[in-house]
């Protein structure tokens, strides 16, 4: 990790809604280094994948962005249509959740990977094949130079994560943005996936924002954590001192709710859930140390020893 590649300054993000437009990421900061793996923890609806949409330019014309998106000094919002052809899929590639909705269910497996060749590397056709070939069986793929002729539905999910994860590489980018890349993979296949993918980024150096709700697979892989609610950085610290040190009661919450039995008391130990609606932390109505402060004013984020944490007890 050699200095900063990406730079998100008050991102924010917000779609149309019933009375004007409802806010999924509300003045993010985050920053990216060269070479490491941040991982985007949420439940459903947190903003975490809007904000890889963002930094991908592939909102919807009707979402409302504002802030700065710097990558390698560059702004990605300030960019034309025209210059986000050259870096999307060159700078930049992302792994998408669903393999069967990002792949072409009427194009052969060989043809979608040896396409990135062709228009982001210029290569000829014959060199595009004899790449994929070579590729996909970085990836893992068996008989690659057969597997070329499958359709997507040939093969299984793994298989077709392992497929995308090829398509993102071809290119050879900065940033890869994995949106839940393991999400629809049973716990055997997403555990070679993660350690494909840190293979991959120990032996090639790019950088990866890895957006998932699981924390457990966060332990595997990442060098860095954000946790985010409701469109709001809550914490930001290492990987290994958010799980040895959690600061932040949401978090301490997600770690809780992890499926691992607790010898000693046998039980899941789930947040209380406090009444009312207020405008202050995202988290308060199921905090176990919510106080006054908590319900109606949003906690300043404070700079810890370990990190960053958003928490009136904090501040």
């Amino acid at each position: 990790m050699v200095g900063d590649l990406l730079n998100i300054r008050k991102l924010s993000v917000s779609f149309p809604s019933g009375e004007g437009y409802k806010d999924a990421v509300k003045g993010l900061d985050l920053t990216l280094e060269k070479g490491e793996v941040f991982a985007l923890v949420g439940e459903s609806g947190s903003g975490k994948s809007a904000t890889g949409y963002a930094i991908m330019g592939l909102l919807p014309p009707y979402a409302k962005v504002d802030g700065a998106l710097l990558f390698s000094g560059r702004d990605l919002l300030a960019l034309s249509k025209r210059e986000w052809h050259q870096v999307r899929g060159r700078d930049i590639s992302m792994i998408f959740q669903e393999p069967m909705t990002a792949l072409n269910p009427t194009m052969k497996i060989g043809l979608q990977v040896a396409e990135m060749y062709v228009l982001r590397r210029g290569m000829g056709k014959e060199s595009a094949f004899k790449e994929t070939a070579r590729i996909l069986g970085d990836m893992g793929i068996p008989n690659p130079e057969l597997r070329m002729k499958n359709y997507p539905h040939q093969m299984s999910g793994g298989m077709r994560q392992r497929v995308l994860i090829a398509i993102a590489l071809a290119s050879d980018p900065q940033l890869i943005i994995a949106d839940e890349p393991t999400t629809a993979l049973d716990v055997t296949v997403q555990a070679q996936i993660i350690s494909l993918l840190k293979r991959l980024q120990r032996e090639r150096g790019t950088t990866i924002f890895f957006i998932t709700h699981d924390l457990s697979v966060v332990a595997e892989i990442a060098h860095r954590v954000g946790v985010i609610k409701d469109g709001i950085l809550l914490e930001e610290s290492k990987v290994e001192d958010l799980y040895e040190h959690p600061s932040h009661p949401y978090t301490k919450a997600l770690l809780r709710v992890l499926p691992h039995w607790d010898r000693d008391t046998k039980t899941f130990s789930l947040p209380t859930l406090n009444a009312g609606v207020g405008g202050g932390c995202p988290f308060f109505a199921y905090c176990e140390e919510v106080i006054e402060e908590c319900e109606v004013k949003m906690p300043p984020l404070k700079v810890l020893p370990s990190g960053k944490v958003r928490c009136w007890w904090y501040a």
